[in-house]
Order: C-alpha cells, then structure tokens, then sequence
C-alpha cells in the first residue's frame, strides 16, 4: 500500500526536493503546506497517513501545530525533519506525539527509509538524535532512581518508556494513547524488551526491574 504523505514546510524548494525524493521511492504526496496553519486544514481534509513537518516555519511553528494536526488526523503519523538538534526541541517533539524525529542532513536514501518504517508503525530518529534522547532517557531515570545501568544499556529509548508504563501497571491500549503509537507498535516494543531482558512475560519483566532497583 502506497503511503500518503503531506509536507509542511516554509520553503518551496525544500518541499519540492522532497516530493520529487518520495514520489520517486514509492510515495503519494498529496499536498504540500508552506505553514502550521494552512497544514492543520489540509491533514483534517484529507487524512494521510504520513505528515512529514519542519520546526521553524513563520506564523505558527511546528512544534505548535504538531498536537493540533494530531488532533486533525489522529490516525496520521507526524514526522519532524528539521535542521534543529536542540535537545528542547527533540523532547517537546516526543513529548507532543510525534512518530519521529530526523534531520535535514541526513542522507536521501536514509530519510526514505525512516519513512518507510514509520509507515510501516515503527519509529524513526536519526542516528544522533537517538543518541541524545536515549542519553536524556537514561540520565533522567538513573537521577530518579527509575532505570537501572543495566536497562539503560540494554532497551532502547522506547522501550524504556514502554517498560516504565508497564511499570505503572499500564495496558496496550493505555500505552498506546500514552505514546501516541498504535496497539501494534506496542505489543511490537514489549515483544522486543522481553527478547532482550531473556524473559517471557511482563511480569517476569517487572521483577527483574523490581530485583535490579534493589
């Protein structure tokens, strides 16, 4: 199935650059948005499945539309392409619901493929910035005493967040909402820390939590 793709961005060569990029690998660009505004109307219109968005647009930024075409389109995954790699950016992009973060500097063939995997339910950042964020993962939970050395080297980003809300005694569907990420997507990332962690179930799971807390 051919993915729908709409992309927000406040320059036209930009846009047409990636169109061209992903209209030859496979994707249906349906519109193109110069802004967070005119985007919020056109994902309500037309419902894509893929809505690929800059951060520093004029009038309303990415980082404020992001929640509102969510809201638009809730089935649409968002990703962020930006050239910003600052940290308060990355968060308040995770922390807003999107599918995932990439930079502009990445090569061609690598933004295709995280295309692709988010239409396909999975989550997609760039080399660095999956670094970064599992680095805030990881520091945030060990200052809190939440995730152990272990389990920070072990589990990548998302599932760390997957385990912590299971930890909170957390369903599928209640993670899903949580994370802004399908059933599937879930039950994908429980599977993978569960393979992972040498366990077969999320009880098992959270005792060995519970025992390497201790």
């Amino acid at each position: 199935m051919t993915a729908r793709v709409l992309l927000v961005d406040d320059h036209p060569l930009t846009r047409e650059a990636l169109a061209g990029l992903l209209e030859a690998n496979g994707f249906d660009v349906v519109a193109q948005a110069g802004g967070g505004e005119e985007a919020i109307g056109m994902a309500a219109a037309l419902e894509p499945d893929l809505i690929v968005l800059d951060l520093t647009m004029p009038g309303m930024d990415g980082l404020t539309a992001l929640p509102l075409l969510r809201e638009a389109s809730p089935e649409t995954s968002v990703v962020v392409l930006t050239a910003s790699e600052d940290d308060a950016n990355l968060l308040g992009a995770i922390r807003l619901g999107a599918a995932g973060y990439l930079l502009k500097n990445e090569p061609p063939e690598r933004i295709v493929e995280f295309l692709r995997g988010v239409a396909q339910g999975e989550a997609a950042l760039s080399g660095a910035v999956a670094r970064r964020l599992l680095d805030q993962v990881r520091d945030g939970g060990l200052q809190h005493g939440v995730v152990p050395q272990s389990f920070a080297d072990l589990l990548s980003a998302r599932e760390l967040e997957v385990l912590l809300l299971l930890d909170q005694h957390l369903g599928t569907e209640e993670i899903a909402q949580r994370l802004f990420i399908s059933e599937h997507t879930v039950r994908s990332h429980v599977k993978n820390l569960l393979a992972k962690l040498g366990v077969s179930s999320r009880r098992e799971a959270l005792e060995k939590l519970a025992a390497a807390r201790s």
